[in-house]
């Protein structure tokens, strides 16, 4: 009896794999965060439901188009390479707004997916992590006006933690419940 699986079915399946980050996001997240996203399905339903009757029918129609897309399997997917992306903004102090198109890139550097908002005044940068096929987890760390990043884990004004969700072959987003400033949930929206 074989008790190993042939070392071509192995390489298919290394292959096959998306290239997230190696370790679980469980044994890196702060406390706090762990919350927020424990917190996650609440947190969104309100910020919805208060960015509905706000903002102009644009913002409301581009909300809706990005946050009732389904998710779709994260295998097979590159997220490597140049994005363009946008922040959406709902609930809160913001209720709803919709942001210009910024730069945006997914690097792999081996241990995973990194991602770094490049342009625009609030900036984001940090590592995608597995979550079942149809989510991953983002942590990371907001910056503004070109400040230098701190690293991940700083503290509660710069650690971001979010669900990330493919909706298309060149379409994504993640979602932060209960981000530090002006809303209840942030969106950054990429696409290519």
């Amino acid at each position: 009896m074989r008790l190993f699986a042939p070392i071509p079915f192995l390489l298919a399946l290394t292959c096959a794999a998306p290239a997230m980050a190696t370790g679980a996001a469980d044994s890196l997240i702060t406390q706090n965060d762990r919350q927020r996203l424990a917190d996650y399905d609440t947190v969104r339903a309100a910020a919805l439901n208060e960015a509905h009757g706000a903002g102009a029918p644009e913002a409301a129609q581009t909300l809706d188009q990005v946050t009732l897309a389904a998710p779709k399997s994260w295998q097979g997917m590159d997220l490597t390479g140049e994005w363009r992306c946008r922040t959406i903004k709902a609930g809160g102090m913001a209720r709803l707004v919709v942001y210009s198109w910024f730069k945006c890139r997914v690097t792999d550097d081996g241990s995973g997916w990194m991602l770094e908002k490049l342009s625009g005044s609030q900036r984001t940068r940090g590592r995608l992590f597995d979550d079942g096929e149809t989510r991953l987890i983002y942590l990371g760390a907001f910056a503004v006006n070109g400040d230098p990043f701190p690293a991940y884990g700083s503290g509660p004004d710069s650690d971001q933690a979010g669900y990330a969700y493919r909706m298309g072959d060149n379409w994504w987003r993640i979602e932060f419940p209960s981000p530090r400033y002006e809303s209840m949930l942030d969106i950054l929206e990429l696409s290519r």
